[in-house]
């Protein structure tokens, strides 16, 4: 009788005694919330990328709501961002009362594509929200243009793309407000949370009163100077991103490894591999995402991945095709085709600093023989 292949998973965090060092030193603190652990974890991430001022948060989705509110986006407003994202990208704005307007994405970088973003502007549009999705970093310069000449917020979507340059700078040093989340599928964890960076002191200090229920630095415990959310990270998870943030350097290179085996591994096959870095571009590898072939069937070829025990995605659904989105605001197919083409044919395979070779190859093996039986 045959033993049952060990299943690969799709991602998996890189936890090490570090971590359940400096996790067990707060817990034997007693103080896990509101204590030095958090204000560490932001120094070190804003040395990381680069910028003067940090606020950590509860989750990205928190971080991309609190810097709506910076935006100043209300009812009647109209937000622009991706379609091909995590829905935290468009419902930060409805979180205001504003709508969400979808602009395409570039076929190649699968990020905004700043004519498209151009096209989308009216009179209602106070921001936009532009993601580096899967770690690649957004067209920055064009989009910066675009919102100077027409006065609007820049919100960079960075998610996904921690330690990732543009242009040669880390993504987070630009100045406008950028957001990152740390669940564990991500480059680092804290399990759940995430954090905002931005090169403007008044900004900071706002992100700081709304993340904390509206509190002043100079209210007293329990007064409230303004209508906030309770969005603080904790010092648990704070601890755990210290650990995770000291060894930054070695989880993206793992990263980078990994994915560069992977190319050399799938080279063959009739797939679409992830697009390299160039000279104004250096991705921060968060998932390895495969475009299948024009016409085949994308779901049939994840369930055979998963009966064989390997986990896999379909990486991303279009946002505006969303039950809920459809439902509110009427969209439907055809509004924005380069993303949902992407959508049908994007599949993530398993991928994590620590991947072996052996599950790479096993996986290259198993998608060959699905694609040529499908």
């Amino acid at each position: 009788m045959s033993t049952p292949e060990r299943r690969i998973a799709l991602s998996s965090p890189w936890i090490d005694e570090r971590d359940e060092e400096l996790v067990l030193e707060v817990l034997r603190s007693g103080w896990l919330s509101l204590g030095p652990t958090g204000p560490r974890f932001e120094e070190m991430l804003a040395a990381a990328v680069e910028s003067p001022y940090c606020a950590a948060v509860s989750s990205g989705t928190s971080g991309l709501h609190l810097c709506m509110r910076l935006a100043g986006v209300g009812p009647g407003d109209e937000v622009i961002t991706s379609p091909y994202s995590f829905v935290a990208s468009a419902n930060c704005a409805m979180y205001e009362g504003a709508t969400p307007v979808f602009a395409d994405i570039d076929p190649n970088t699968y990020n905004l594509d700043p004519a498209a973003v151009e096209a989308a502007i009216t009179p209602k549009t106070k921001a936009i929200v532009a993601v580096d999705i899967f770690g690649y970093p957004c067209e920055l310069d064009p989009l910066i243009d675009i919102c100077e000449r027409h006065g609007l917020a820049l919100v960079e979507d960075a998610c996904e793309a921690l330690g990732a340059k543009y242009k040669g700078k880390p993504l987070g040093s630009h100045g406008h407000p950028a957001v990152w989340a740390f669940y564990p599928n991500k480059q680092i964890t804290t399990g759940e949370g995430g954090a905002v960076t931005t090169g403007d002191e008044e900004q900071y200090k706002l992100l700081v009163s709304l993340r904390n229920q509206g509190r002043l630095e100079t209210s007293s415990w329990l007064q409230h100077g303004r209508f906030g959310f309770n969005y603080r990270m904790d010092d648990l998870s704070a601890a755990l991103g210290v650990g995770q943030l000291e060894k930054l350097d070695r989880i993206l290179a793992a990263r980078k490894e990994a994915a560069a085996r992977y190319s050399e591994i799938l080279a063959g096959l009739d797939v679409e591999l992830p697009l390299a870095d160039d000279a104004d571009h250096e991705r921060s590898w968060f998932v390895y995402v495969v475009k299948l072939p024009a016409g085949v069937d994308r779901d049939a070829i994840a369930l055979n991945l998963v009966g064989q025990g390997i986990a896999c995605a379909p990486y991303l659904p279009s946002i505006h095709l969303q039950p809920y989105m459809r439902e509110q605001f009427g969209f439907s197919e055809g509004l924005c085709p380069v993303s949902e083409d992407a959508s049908a044919r994007t599949l993530a395979i398993p991928f994590h600093a620590r991947i072996p070779r052996e599950d790479q190859e096993r996986v290259a093996a198993a998608l060959a023989a699905a694609l040529e039986a499908a």
